[in-house]
């Protein structure tokens, strides 16, 4: 607590008051870091609301476009199946479907165990016939939209937060050199006033 008796009571918003001792510097840091501000707040929240709308509106095409299809099991799927029912595990398998267009199509998907060959199993596929994974629901779309959002936001806001960090710093080293340089000319004839 010495310290801050020693400096005062903290005084908002110096840097734009009228003082004699405010330097040009002074002023030109106070209105640097006001930008460096307002570009971090300004680029955080327009990059983040970019990247999610981004996010939500290609998750929303691809529950427009992709499709549920059934397919048919090609052999008996491994493992077996239990009187009690497969318990929501899954093995992989192959299945057969025929895409939009009429062509035969196979490939691996997710199926109850021990299921025999010709059994139905739901997949999805995109326009041109292709195995996609199930689309998000709108909720699901909606939160990733919002944590890319938000992850993008922050880093955007990052670099001129850093940026005006920096220029700070550099603004305070060029301070004290003039600081320096004045105190080494002044210093010897204080000396000598007091002595």
């Amino acid at each position: 607590m010495p310290l801050k008796a020693f400096r005062g009571p903290k005084v908002w918003l110096w840097r734009w008051r009228r003082n004699p001792l405010r330097r040009r510097a002074d002023v030109v840091e106070a209105w640097l870091l006001l930008a460096a501000w307002l570009l971090t707040v300004v680029t955080g929240v327009l990059a983040g609301l970019l990247a999610a709308r981004s996010v939500e509106h290609g998750l929303a095409r691809e529950r427009a476009d992709w499709r549920p299809t059934v397919a048919r099991v090609v052999a008996r799927a491994p493992g077996r199946t239990t009187a009690a029912g497969s318990g929501g595990e899954r093995v992989w398998a192959e299945v057969r479907w025929t895409a939009p267009d009429g062509e035969n199509h196979t490939g691996q998907a997710r199926v109850a165990p021990g299921s025999r060959a010709g059994t139905p199993v739901t997949v999805w596929t995109d326009p041109r016939g292709h195995l996609v994974s199930r689309p998000t629901t709108p909720s699901e779309a909606a939160f990733r939209g919002t944590l890319t959002g938000v992850l993008v936001g922050v880093t955007a806001a990052a670099v001129p937060l850093f940026g005006g960090l920096a220029l700070r710093s550099r603004l305070e080293r060029r301070r004290l050199a003039h600081w320096d340089a004045e105190w080494a000319r002044l210093g010897p004839q204080w000396g000598r006033m007091t002595g």
